[in-house]
């Protein structure tokens, strides 16, 4: 007999007023920073911040407008929601400006009240607000004390696209003088330490997305499509935490699914029925006045793991939790994806899946054929936040560690993710096969049961403190921690003297 259905879900959170003094602090940050690179490089005291922040995007050719969300480094600063602004910081005095656009008449008829500039001044807790076809006029006649006005415009690379930021473009950027070399590592280094005022925001990501995560573990049934899982997901974040936003496409994935590490997207649309016996991984965060989450939950459709499930489970688990337990700030990143990599290494060979020495495993990188990609990201604005890599570290190139987002040392403020995972994926299988270094070290009679397992991974968001760290995330981890939320215990659940001995 099927289980009953929990009840409908509810929750104690509620959205946070936001205060402008979170973007205000941001401001001072840079100009800070900005203050000391150029004193450090012996140049003058002088110019101006400026970005454009985004524009709104219609569907290719028609007149649909796709849901606006700003432009990262922009909200940042600024913390605007409304399209086609830009915004100027000046270094000297620490002022800032806004340029609202100006709208035609008919925008109140079709899209609502048209803002006075007063509004803008006033809700952004900025110095000055003017319209954009005013910025030449405006930045000329106030800073042009010592010639040419100069901009420091947003220009560069991000390491995890290869897209590089786009500077601002307005009519008169001839009368400037513009710096586009100077800006954009200056503010990206800002992004990656966070305020208080930044972290509460994550936090409350963290909070109704753990909580959308519970909702979903309960409510998943053999028989239901993936997208009904996504579906759950998003309206929980939405009702209740008010994210119109998530952070990034959900990964809903089961069975063989949840061996696609970025699955979900628009040819593999989360439109699998689940069965009995699967595993699903779901990967999913909401995203809160453009401050994200990511967070990843691993369990059995029929919320009862069986032996294998366990086996792959727990080596996750190991991992995962022996890399935040080694989180503090000198630590270096490359060093923990590789305790993550023999961890799990360990655990299969002591399940007789592989054999052999570990050092040797690590030495030919078979770390790699179960866990491909990194083991964690920046976070913050963006999902994969930015300042990865500044200038002077290289990327790997050893499979595995050249897709670590980071290999920076670990410092007080930042926000990374610990996502370890454990794959069973053909296309990485059978080329270890086929390599007669790698071969020996597999059971392949013992893979060979786990061929349509999928995966598993686990996904906490951390926060770097000054001695150690904070899991922001708070799901069910603990196997009987699972087990019990999905047959309806609350969360946290109250261990018993069963659960222990069945954790242990």
């Amino acid at each position: 007999m099927a289980a009953a259905a929990p009840p409908p879900s509810s929750s104690s959170l509620a959205p946070p007023e936001v205060p402008m003094e979170l973007h205000a602090g941001n401001r001072d940050r840079l100009v800070a920073a900005l203050r000391a690179h150029l004193s450090a490089s012996g140049r003058p005291l002088r110019g101006l911040v400026l970005l454009q922040g985004g524009e709104e995007q219609t569907r290719y050719c028609t007149d649909h407008l796709e849901l606006f969300r700003q432009e990262s480094y922009f909200a940042y600063l600024f913390g605007v929601r409304e399209p086609g602004f830009y915004g100027a910081i000046d270094i000297v005095s620490g002022q800032s400006i806004l340029f609202s656009p100006r709208l035609p008449a008919d925008y109140a008829v079709w899209m609502g009240e048209i803002k006075p500039l007063s509004y803008f001044k006033d809700r952004y807790k900025v110095d000055m607000v003017f319209y954009v076809d005013e910025i030449a006029q405006v930045l000329h006649d106030r800073f042009s004390d010592h010639g040419k006005p100069l901009l420091f415009e947003l220009y560069g690379k991000n390491t995890d696209s290869g897209n590089y930021s786009k500077p601002a473009s307005f009519e008169g950027m001839e009368k400037f003088d513009s710096d586009l070399s100077t800006l954009h590592p200056i503010l990206t280094e800002c992004r990656v330490i966070k305020s208080d005022m930044e972290l509460a925001l994550i936090q409350y990501a963290n909070d109704v997305s753990s909580e959308a995560h519970i909702e979903v573990m309960r409510r998943a049934r053999p028989g239901m499509k993936e997208y009904q899982l996504e579906s759950i997901f998003l309206h929980h974040v939405y009702m209740y935490g008010g994210c119109r936003h998530c952070s990034y496409t959900c990964i809903c994935a089961t069975g063989e699914n949840s061996s696609v590490l970025h699955y979900g997207h628009a040819a593999a649309p989360n439109d699998r029925t689940l069965n009995d016996g699967d595993m699903a991984l779901m990967d999913m965060g909401g995203e809160y006045h453009c401050y994200g989450s990511d967070i990843t939950c691993s369990y059995p459709i029929n919320g009862k793991f069986n032996s294998n499930q366990t086996i792959v489970y727990n080596a996750v688990l190991k991992a995962h939790n022996a890399v935040i337990a080694n989180m503090r700030p000198g630590v270096n990143w490359l060093d923990m994806h590789k305790l993550a990599e023999q961890i799990i290494l360990e655990s299969l060979r002591n399940e007789r899946i592989l054999h052999g020495d570990i050092t040797d495993m690590m030495t030919q990188r078979l770390g790699a054929v179960f866990m491909p990609h990194g083991l964690g990201h920046l976070l913050g604005i963006d999902t994969h936040d930015p300042g990865g890599y500044p200038e002077g570290l290289e990327r790997p190139k050893e499979p595995g560690l050249s897709s670590l987002r980071t290999i920076r040392e670990l410092k007080e403020g930042m926000v990374i993710t610990v996502e370890p995972g454990c794959y069973f994926i053909d296309a990485l299988l059978i080329p270890a096969r086929d390599d007669s270094v790698s071969s020996k070290y597999f059971n392949w009679e013992e893979i060979e049961k786990y061929k349509s397992f999928g995966g598993v991974r686990i996904e906490s968001d951390v926060y770097v403190t000054s001695h150690g760290c904070k899991n922001l995330t708070n799901c069910p981890r603990e196997t009987w921690e699972i087990e019990a939320v999905m047959a309806g215990a609350p969360w946290p659940v109250r261990a018993t003297n069963n659960s222990l001995s069945k954790a242990s």
